[in-house]
């Protein structure tokens, strides 16, 4: 029997990144590029490296992080929401993985999959299961090992990626003025070629001639991206302003996908956001995909940075196109 509607609150935090460092004098030494170059085009410094393993096994310490912050065990998790495009492999579901690799036995689960977005649109399904009653404790698993589709051959895309992992409990709260608002999520289809893996699916099975060909590595078109990830994070971070009423004073910190520092930066200008109010972690990590909101949560909460009441604007962009924006009233 369905429960009366609650409104859904993030209650817990957790993150994972490899110990592995490849810092960017590590592509000096085969690639036409240097440490210069690299940060001017993207502020990323350095990015986690997962050697050995899949993203299930970055997935499982992020979990544990945030269960023991929460003080409960992975037997009372109702649901495995696990947003990744590298999945440990295409079945079973990462999420299926991680459920026996955690001991979640009573959680049923999920992998969904919207490239860099995938976070955000796993976050507002799983809002959607905790608000209909169906479900009281909702696990969001952003999680990827990038370095497994990257090219190192291709050094306007192997520069950019990283490994890493995060999670968040999801439960219902009492207080309709906290928690997870609002949701604007959006497609725009015409644009898949810019930013796609060819191969790997049934399109193009894997093969001889597809590895060969180098086909099951990410291909972006960095230009055309770029200019369209410029307006598509501004356009979702104005909406939630507008949705909701806010103005900047509203927001405390805005959370932005963490692709490119100079996209971060003018998604705060057209805000009207310092940068004091941006999450920025990107010089340390680089792009880990469908992990960046989550390791940025869990960080700046572990930092002390997030208190309860704090407005808080999360927006993405990824290949698709994919992108949005969500509205949070922090809750703990």
């Amino acid at each position: 029997m369905m429960k009366s509607l609650k409104r859904a609150a993030i209650t817990s935090v957790g993150h994972y990144l490899p110990p592995d460092i490849y810092d960017n004098k590590f592509f000096e030494s085969y690639l036409d590029t240097s440490d210069q170059w690299i940060r001017e085009r993207t502020g990323i410094q350095e990015r986690r490296v997962l050697k050995q393993g899949g993203t299930s096994d970055m997935a499982v310490p992020a979990i544990e992080m945030c269960l023991n912050r929460r003080g409960i065990t992975a037997e009372e998790i109702e649901c495995i929401v696990v947003a990744t495009v590298t999945p440990d492999m295409l079945f079973p579901s990462t999420s299926s993985l991680i459920q026996g690799k955690i001991g979640a036995k009573n959680a049923w689960g999920f992998d969904l999959e919207a490239a860099c977005s995938s976070f955000l649109y796993a976050l507002n399904v799983a809002t959607r299961l905790i608000e209909s009653g169906a479900h009281t404790k909702v696990l969001v698993v952003g999680a990827d090992k990038m370095t497994a589709i990257t090219d190192y051959q291709d050094r306007n895309t192997c520069v950019l990626f990283g490994d890493g992992a995060g999670a968040v409990l999801l439960e219902p709260i009492e207080d309709e003025s906290l928690g997870l608002i609002d949701f604007d999520l959006k497609t725009d289809s015409t644009c898949g070629k810019f930013l796609y893996m060819p191969a790997g699916g049934s399109l193009l099975p894997p093969s001889i001639e597809t590895v060969t060909n180098r086909q099951h590595y990410v291909i972006q078109d960095g230009k055309t991206v770029f200019k369209s990830a410029v307006p598509g994070m501004a356009d979702a971070a104005e909406s939630m302003m507008r949705r909701n009423n806010l103005s900047p004073d509203d927001i405390r910190w805005l959370v932005p996908h963490q692709a490119n520092l100079r996209i971060i930066s003018a998604t705060a200008e057209r805000m009207g956001l310092p940068m004091e109010k941006v999450m920025v972690n990107i010089h340390k990590y680089g792009n880990t995909t469908s992990a960046t909101l989550p390791i940025c949560l869990s960080e700046w909460w572990e930092q002390g940075l997030l208190d309860k009441g704090d407005g808080v604007v999360l927006v993405t962009f990824g290949a698709g196109y994919t992108y949005g924006g969500g509205y949070i009233k922090w809750a703990y």
